[in-house]
């Protein structure tokens, strides 16, 4: 009997956004935005703090409205679907609870006011991890307790789509690699899965597409392994004899020379061998040739260098 297991997804579900522009004032929060979120796979949504992620978020479950450009889930509005928690589950913001409500009664309001059987209720709760505090107000509750009771209020309705924004905030680390497996999980069964954060670190983890916005626009709508490939290749750090001549003999249309230290260059835009072979034509003895790998998060760093809207300087100075 085959061992491999058919996922079959639902292209209907898609998440589609076109032509999204949000304005205050003269302020662009999203600008033009246009991509797709399907089923079958994690989709990251990143970009700096101040990118516009919370921004598209809000207009894709129509609590603000585009300036223009549309949001859609599955071909239409989420107001219009006829039960729009069984369509989409979403979390926000984890504080969105009325402090001295407990886990369960909150999730029993939500139930009963979108025509979900309450049984789901401890079901969702099981799967969160919160079923030994679910009758504790949830005023009390750590960041990470919150953070899993959000989750479990996006999945009340089983839905077929599910977005959650920074949801690892607060998590410890096995509450963070719980988040990554779920996400996973809930992807393997067909669905689609939108998540937000400005970690790369984190969603090079769990994701195997992305899209990346900075300051409301798209920046790359992007596969895993698309990024992989920017990654791959980046640099060379070489050390040489002669370094200075070396340089001057390597630089040309393309490449990037920048100095790493008094006895180190990093090239960017020759491979390791070329850099050999002109060493070699003119008799400059090589000390090390390195090929270095960017990171995702380094990839990302850079996409985004741009896009950042505080940057911190590079030194401390205190007064005396």
């Amino acid at each position: 009997m085959d061992s491999h297991v058919l996922v079959v997804t639902h292209d209907e579900n898609m998440i589609e956004v076109t032509n999204l522009t949000k304005a205050y004032g003269e302020t662009l929060a999203t600008d033009d935005l246009t991509f797709t979120v399907k089923p079958g796979i994690v989709t990251g949504f990143l970009g700096p703090n101040g990118a516009g992620k919370s921004t598209t978020m809000r207009m894709i479950l129509g609590l603000d409205a585009p300036t223009s450009g549309t949001a859609t889930v599955a071909g239409r509005a989420l107001a219009e679907h006829r039960q729009p928690l069984a369509s989409m589950g979403a979390l926000l913001d984890a504080k969105a609870v009325h402090p001295s409500r407990s886990a369960y009664d909150h999730l029993r309001a939500l139930a009963v006011t979108n025509g979900i059987a309450t049984s789901r209720v401890d079901q969702v709760l099981d799967l969160v991890g919160l079923s030994d505090v679910a009758k504790r107000r949830s005023g009390g509750f750590s960041l990470g307790m919150g953070q899993r009771l959000g989750v479990a209020a996006a999945l009340l309705g089983d839905p077929e789509v599910v977005m959650l924004d920074e949801p690892v905030n607060g998590l410890d680390p096995e509450g963070i690699l719980w988040i990554r497996h779920l996400l996973q999980n809930l992807a393997s069964e067909g669905r689609t899965v939108f998540v937000s954060s400005h970690l790369m670190s984190e969603m090079e983890l769990m994701a195997e597409h992305f899209v990346i916005i900075g300051q409301g626009r798209l920046i790359e709508d992007i596969s895993a392994d698309g990024l992989r490939a920017m990654a791959a290749g980046e640099r060379t750090e070489v050390r040489a004899e002669r370094l200075d001549e070396l340089v001057n003999l390597m630089r040309a249309d393309g490449v990037e020379v920048t100095s790493n230290d008094r006895n180190a260059v990093q090239v960017r835009g020759l491979e390791a061998g070329e850099i050999g072979r002109i060493a070699r034509d003119a008799g400059i003895a090589l000390q090390s040739l390195i090929p270095e790998q960017q990171t995702l998060e380094e990839v990302f760093m850079s996409l985004t260098a741009h896009s950042v809207q505080y940057h911190g300087g590079d030194q401390l100075q205190l007064a005396a």
